[in-house]
């Protein structure tokens, strides 16, 4: 029982405490289990909350936390500390909660400027009640956690002044059993625990009739040695007759028989108490009590929690027939491996019940036609397997409104008999179960709340039943690939569809289902496909409170490239998706180039340059099967004459003979031209053998697309390249504009080297022929 007390009192300061703290406020610093010995001298000047719970402290000094001004809240729980000097907190004038539970705290030292709301002082090694006269003054205490082996009459009466919310009272084990508790009374408190020494029998003296506690908790119950031996706890319960305030009554860590478990309930019926709740029991021996008395109550709800029995020796059909014809609104339960439950005997006042975390079977309420009134029912945690027969326990239910029956072992067979639910149900819960896509054919029409995660369902059907006034749809942790879209489900608000196999959630779901107020589809395959532009776009678009956990828990999973990326961080263009777009930019684009081309065509003559390029290229590749001494012999020619054949009479009559006659060779294509050779062949080997190149350039020349590719290979000499190689002779004036767009290169040669021109004067010429001359004298090789 200790146990369960660490456990949950720290808990429950913790969920107070963060309930009160906004978190704009709070600085929480989680130091426990960590192994301290003292309090961390670094901590933040902004801590408001600091845990060191479960350390090896034994000391806590004014210099260790006085710097802690903003400091609200302070666990301590779990340590070694012997004496607390309350004036250490001296300097934390905002603190509110203190707890130093289960310490060896054997004294305690007040200070009277510290004023608490919450002050745990129980599970510690205190003689008397560590009660200051200092508390009185702690006008807000809401809590207070005391210990003690002794009660004193004179130790309560500081506080008894004092609005206290709830007190907890532990008692050692050295607590003496026939000492009088009488001072309990003067607690002002309207919730009283009261903790038992774990290792004795009961044999207490306890005045129930206190004048301010509404709820009374009382932990530790035991009495195993016979029935006799609970008479001293029975006689306490005796007394809560007399105690009218009193309306909730809770027992925790109960040991004793059967006939003592009922003979607690038969006493409680016949009080006030409205809410009555035992858990954590430990039963023996037999049942032999059978008329039990049901009249006279004013019981509303009794819960019965974690039931452990050595045997079950008697007929278990005593303890159901007891349970079942109990007259009251609200019975639980839970954790007691009851494996049947009986139909009451008449109509049943019953409410609510709540038989979750048993062994019950299909069997449950089987033709069972007096739980009219019922409206809430829990059958979680059983072994449950057949859905139909559970549908037709509820036809008799008219009332029933809520249904659980989750974590259980339930399929539908769609083959099976037709599914008429009771027309009442509103809410229903199948979460857990093995159940697959033939569900959807099974529902009561008026649902409100569906909640089917962690099945089988793989997709929901087309022809499923309507469900127009569905609000809330939980199918999480299936294997949906789709979210579902609301023709069926008009009414839907709510959708919860996280960790399914959705890889491309349709686009029109927002659009489909207008009165969406959340939707949780985290967690899920997202393929980062052009399908899922129009999803993340309309996703985008929506309130970040109507998607929950966006965009964190979105994300691609395909392709690889993309996996891990948020969905709000993908982007592909418009032009990659749209197959209209992307044919009509394919076709502009092809339509500038076709214009591109034909104005290359036109204006350039780009026809031309790629019949010489080819033409080139074949002649380069057919040299290179040439043996390299063929390519580096010595020169043959002085000169490689070009021109047009318009020009052939100037010449053959002027130019080569009176080349030749100072043994200048000459190269003419029309006698040094190899047969069986390409022209451009024959081109490139008279350039080749040729210590010059002259051009004879006239209108006609540039009319000539040979003569252009002999320019253009000379100019650009295959194997001497760089070689100072052209003499350009101006015949007759050419023109600037009559010259072609394709002869681009000769307007440029024109511009950037010396030609020489043929005079029409005679007296001219002699000049022009010595610089002809001496541009071509070189002395071959014979």
């Amino acid at each position: 029982m200790t146990s369960i007390f660490c456990f949950v009192i720290p808990f429950m300061l913790i969920l107070e405490i963060r309930i009160q703290l906004s978190d704009e406020s709070e600085f929480l610093v989680d130091m426990s289990k960590t192994g301290l010995t003292h309090v961390p001298k670094d901590l933040s000047l902004k801590t408001t909350i600091l845990n060191i719970s479960h350390n090896f402290i034994s000391e806590i000094q004014t210099s260790e936390i006085s710097s802690l001004s903003k400091l609200r809240v302070l666990i301590v729980s779990h340590n070694r500390i012997q004496h607390l000097e309350i004036s250490v907190f001296k300097f934390n004038r905002d603190l509110e909660y203190l707890d130093f539970s289960h310490n060896k705290l054997g004294k305690i030292s007040c200070h009277p400027t510290v004023n608490l709301k919450y002050l745990d002082l129980s599970f510690n090694a205190f003689d008397a009640l560590p009660i200051c006269k200092e508390f009185g003054n702690m006008s807000q205490l809401k809590f207070l956690g005391l210990s003690a082996t002794r009660l004193e009459k004179s130790r309560v009466l500081p506080i008894a002044h004092l609005n206290i919310s709830k007190v907890l009272l532990v008692l050692g084990e050295t607590f003496e059993e026939k000492e009088d508790l009488k001072s309990l009374q003067d607690f002002n408190t309207k919730s009283l625990h009261i903790v038992f020494p774990m290792k004795k029998e009961f044999h207490f003296i306890l005045d129930v009739s206190f004048r301010t506690v509404i709820n009374l908790e009382l932990s530790n119950i035991k009495c195993l040695v016979d029935d006799s031996a609970c008479s001293d706890f029975l006689n306490v319960l005796a007394k809560l007759q007399m105690n009218p305030r009193l309306s909730n009554l809770t027992l925790n860590n109960i040991e004793t028989t059967w006939n003592s478990f009922i003979r607690i309930l038969q006493l409680v019926w016949h009080t006030t108490i409205e809410y009555f709740s035992m858990s954590d029991m430990k039963l023996q021996g037999k049942l032999d009590f059978r008329d039990f008395n049901y009249s006279g109550t004013s019981l509303k709800a009794l819960s019965i929690h974690q039931v452990v029995s050595d045997v079950f020796n008697f007929p278990q059909s005593a303890i159901y027939k007891i349970f079942s014809d109990m007259n009251i609104q609200s019975f639980t339960v839970s954790g007691t491996r009851m494996v049947h439950i009986l139909c009451p005997s008449q109509v049943s006042p019953f409410l609510y019940l709540d038989f979750s975390n048993n062994l019950l079977t299909d069997m449950v309420f089987e033709n069972c036609r007096n739980l009219t009134e019922l409206k809430i029912l829990n059958l979680q945690k059983n072994q449950l397997k057949e859905l139909t027969k559970i549908v037709r326990m509820t036809k008799e239910m008219k009332s029933l409104q809520q249904l659980d029956i989750s974590q259980n072992f339930l399929r539908y067979d769609e083959h099976g008999e037709n599914c008429f639910w009771t027309k009442t149900l509103l809410s229903l819960n199948m979460s857990s179960n093995i159940l697959s896509d033939s569900i959807f054919r099974c529902l009561p029409p008026r649902l409100e709340v569906l909640d089917l995660h962690s099945n089988r369902i793989e997709s929901i059907p087309k022809d499923v039943t309507r469900l127009e006034s569905l609000l809330e749809l939980n199918v999480a942790f299936n294997s949906l690939t789709d979210l579902p879209g609301c023709d069926t489900f008009s009414s839907l608000s709510v959708l919860v569809i996280d960790h399914n196999s959705v890889s491309q959630p349709s686009d029109e779901f927002f659009q489909s289902c207008q009165k969406i107020r959340s939707i949780k589809a985290g967690n899920n395959p997202f393929q980062c496909t052009c399908e899922l532009r129009e999803f993340v776009k309309n996703t985008g678009q929506v309130s970040s409170e109507v998607v929950e956990d966006w965009p964190d828990s979105y994300k691609c999973d395909y392709p690889e490239s993309y996996k891990g990326t948020p969905l709000k961080d993908f982007h592909i263009s418009e032009l990659s998706c749209n197959t209209t777009l992307l044919i009509v930019t394919i076709g502009a684009i092809m339509l500038v180039v076709a214009v591109t081309v034909t104005f290359l065509c036109i204006y350039l003559d780009l026809p031309w340059y790629l019949r010489m390029v080819f033409q080139w290229t074949r002649t380069r590749y057919r040299a290179r099967n040439v043996p390299l001494e063929e390519l580096q012999r010595a020169l043959e020619f002085h000169a490689f004459i070009s021109y047009s054949e318009h020009d052939a009479a100037w010449v053959k009559n002027e130019l080569v003979p009176c080349l030749e006659r100072e043994d200048i060779r000459i190269c003419l294509h029309e006698r040094n031209f190899v047969p069986g050779k390409s022209i451009v062949e024959n081109i490139i080997n008279c350039i080749e053998k040729s210590y010059k190149s002259i051009f004879v350039l006239s209108p006609h020349f540039v009319q000539s697309e040979w003569c252009h590719y002999e320019l253009y290979f000379a100019h650009h000499n295959v194997f001497h390249k760089g070689a100072n190689n052209l003499i350009l002779i101006l015949l007759e004036p050419i023109p600037q504009y009559s010259i072609p767009n394709s002869y681009h290169r000769l307007k440029t040669l024109m511009v950037r080297r010396t030609y020489l021109e043929w005079p029409k004067e005679k007296s001219k010429r002699g000049l022009f022929w010595a610089n002809l001359r001496a541009a071509v004298n070189i002395k071959l090789t014979e």
